[in-house]
């Protein structure tokens, strides 16, 4: 397992290209490139990361994220013209992507924006599958995230949309899954082998804090990851108010290499 940043940790504090210096500053070895607007997921703004990804050397790239409301929704909407234009973003995002080598898309797709919402997991399920199809154009394993104001939110929804696209993955982010109410280990057991990719926090008196600083039980995280073989990296995903100053991210950067005992452990 290595251990990593997500460049969404550093958002309105550096901008996304100048991240990965700070990433490797922070003890980083491998990041998420959370690409926050429309200008990020063009082809000539993937070519710059790349530039500046290998200027800086001994960084992995993993895993491309978006920002799910610009377009992501609209991948599902019934109108042909409208998810049609989606996919154009789409695809531009899955570019960049493999531009960088990622392996995995963190995807939200659709957003609660009612209370009463509902989403039919065999017809998630269903076009999940066509946008993974999709994504391994590029090289790419489209991966769903359980998120609390979104489609995924609870464990039984994933167990049930899951069987229905066999092409796509799953992102665990420990922090959503406290906002959602529902035990991370719930959504570890509905993941199981699709498990691809991991968004760590920590939370401490009901408030999100840096990873290592707080309640959450990493020790029994990671032996359960083992247990599962798992291949994927542990990637701090932090807000920006979470921290005063980067020595705090590379102080739960090194908190998590010395629980996995070490950079480049495969297990």
């Amino acid at each position: 397992m290595k251990v990593g940043i997500s460049t969404a940790t550093f958002f309105l504090k550096e901008l996304t290209e100048d991240c990965f210096s700070v990433i490797r500053l922070c003890g980083g070895d491998i990041c998420e490139v959370f690409l926050t607007t429309f200008s990020e997921y063009e082809e000539d703004f993937g070519k710059l990361l790349k530039e500046r990804l290998d200027s800086v050397g001994n960084l992995e790239v993993y895993s491309v994220h978006s920002l799910n409301t610009n377009f992501e929704p609209q991948l599902f909407n019934p109108a042909p013209r409208t998810r049609a234009d989606a996919e154009v973003v789409y695809r531009k995002v899955l570019r960049v992507g493999q531009i960088l080598g990622a392996k995995v898309f963190t995807f939200h797709g659709q957003s609660r924006l009612k209370k009463d919402a509902y989403f039919d997991p065999v017809a998630v399920g269903k076009r999940m599958f066509e946008l993974g199809n999709i994504a391994n154009e590029y090289g790419i394993t489209l991966c769903f995230e359980n998120v609390h104001w979104a489609a995924f939110n609870t464990p039984e929804f994933f167990a049930r949309c899951k069987e229905y696209c066999p092409n796509c993955g799953a992102v665990l982010d420990v922090k959503q899954a406290w906002q959602s109410g529902y035990d991370w280990r719930e959504y570890l057991d509905a993941m199981g082998d699709r498990l691809k990719n991991i968004h760590l926090s920590d939370v401490k008196d009901g408030k999100i804090c840096m990873v290592g600083d707080g309640e959450f039980p990493y020790e029994e995280l990671v032996s359960r990851l083992k247990a599962m073989n798992y291949q994927g990296p542990l990637l701090i995903e932090q807000y920006a108010r979470d921290y005063n100053d980067y020595s705090q991210v590379k102080k739960s950067v090194e908190y998590l290499k010395n629980i996995i005992g070490g950079t480049n452990n495969a297990n």
